[in-house]
């Protein structure tokens, strides 16, 4: 069962049994009660992240960043790893074989650090770091790998019958491909993508609200009965 899920049904069953609890009801029922609205309030933070709520300012952060998180993308892309000066090397002394030359020596790792440093660099970098920071996007290495293996393999095929355009030339094929592949993302995919990622971890702060709010209600109700 969803941990989220779980923790509030928890706090529920606390909650109604310091009701009708034969002693210590009201620390039963303190405890149970801070323990739902802990868990209650991080289950609806998390679900801000992804949804956008009628008149909850700052909720659906993720999709409302969709076009600067695209942009964000192309960017670090073209201006680390094809400017023209890159291209210009890169190009010296190839043959028409370049394009499964790319394929082979590019360093897809980089790229993927170079993400994960402009992601830490962005607004969704404190929300990383609660996640355990870097470790968190390891699942996206993968993927990212292929999707850049597509887009070389797509420069490829305009390639293979032919010379290699000057750099500028094939900067620009390179950046229209790129639009292309962002195009084809919606907001959705984007929320799906981030939600397959991190929702498991986004789960333990609902359970550690419960926890926390349980503790301190508990010493509410304590220290209300002493009174």
């Amino acid at each position: 069962m969803n941990k989220s899920i779980l923790t509030n049904l928890i706090s529920i069953t606390i909650t109604i049994y310091g009701l009708v609890s034969p002693i210590y009801s009201t620390e039963i029922f303190m405890a149970g009660l801070f323990a739902l609205s802990g868990g209650l309030t991080n289950w609806l933070a998390i679900h801000m992240l992804f949804e956008k709520i009628p008149f909850l300012y700052g909720s659906g952060v993720i999709p409302n960043r969709f076009e600067d998180f695209k942009n964000g993308i192309k960017n670090l892309i073209m201006n680390e790893f094809f400017s023209s000066i890159i291209l210009d090397k890169f190009l010296k002394n190839k043959t028409d074989k370049a394009g499964e030359d790319i394929i082979k020596n590019f360093d897809y790792n980089k790229i993927f650090i170079k993400l994960v440093e402009a992601i830490e660099e962005s607004s969704l970098g404190s929300m990383l770091n609660m996640l355990g920071g870097k470790k968190a996007l390891d699942p996206l290495k993968a993927p990212v790998e292929k999707k850049i293996k597509e887009m070389f393999n797509d420069v490829s095929l305009q390639r293979i019958d032919e010379n290699l355009n000057p750099s500028e030339k094939l900067k620009e094929d390179i950046e229209n491909i790129i639009d292309k592949r962002l195009e084809e993302l919606t907001p959705e995919h984007i929320k799906i993508i981030m939600k397959e990622m991190i929702q498991k971890h986004l789960g333990w702060l609902v359970v550690w609200g419960g926890v926390f709010g349980f503790l301190i209600g508990l010493l509410l109700g304590i220290l209300g009965s002493l009174n």
